[in-house]
């Protein structure tokens, strides 16, 4: 957009899976969680952080659920997804371009699954990377003991975990760069971050709560209707 100089935030949320591993039978993001879809509490978190222009959703080209699922959403939607997270993702930066969105704006890419999102942690998020160089990701420092496994199922060995987080979502970058990176990386890229980091740079860790997990295994459903049931009953 001409004449603009402040770059702008927005969010861009991949859900395109099929929720393989969640034994749900159907896409994770569709199965009520809390008395609606999974991926409605994670649209509304986004949609309650001010500073973001507009949430992207990247759906899968053969979805035709989601407008009855999360009716009236003011999201912008794209069935663009692919077969892969990388896929999926490139797929919706090429249509934030489309609708406007330049190089220097910041993106965040969000997991659908993370649906227990608090938009201060958003808000945290862009704080620390707003004017960071390379931007940056929620991250929770790793508290267990971390153990390598083998084929056998056995521990193969110890691995020290002073210096480990496990990544979270929403993951913020400039546009250009992002798109750069998952385009040289391709499908191997489990996350936005391990693209940019095989281009040499270190994105910036912030720390976030373990509140913010992907939920992903049949028992992850409970404990998302559980602390988010929890989270209703303060507010």
């Amino acid at each position: 957009m001409a004449g603009m100089t402040s770059p702008r935030f927005f969010a861009l949320v991949p859900a395109a899976g099929v929720g393989a591993r969640s034994g749900a039978g159907q896409p994770k993001q569709y199965v009520y969680i809390a008395g609606r879809p999974l991926l409605a509490h994670t649209l509304a978190a986004l949609a309650a952080v001010p500073r973001l222009t507009q949430t992207l959703v990247v759906l899968s080209p053969t979805d035709d659920r989601f407008e009855a699922a999360v009716p009236a959403c003011p999201a912008w939607v794209a069935r663009v997804g692919g077969a892969s997270r990388a896929d999926s993702v490139l797929g919706g930066l090429a249509e934030l371009r489309a609708r406007g969105a330049l190089d220097d704006d910041w993106v965040l890419v969000h997991d659908a699954a993370r649906c227990l999102l608090q938009p201060g942690w958003v808000d945290a998020l862009i704080d620390a990377c707003q004017h960071d160089p390379v931007g940056g990701l929620l991250a929770q420092p790793v508290a267990d003991t971390l153990k390598a496994g083998d084929a056998d199922g056995r521990v193969s060995a110890t691995l020290d975990r002073r210096d480990k987080w496990a990544a979270q979502t929403p993951q913020m970058f400039r546009l250009g760069l992002v798109e750069r990176a998952l385009t040289a990386m391709g499908a191997a890229a489990t996350d936005e971050a391990s693209a940019v980091e095989a281009l040499g740079l270190a994105p910036r860790l912030v720390r976030a709560s373990m509140a913010n997990f992907k939920v992903t295994w049949p028992e992850d459903f409970a404990l998302a209707e559980k602390l988010l049931a929890q989270s209703s009953d303060r507010s």
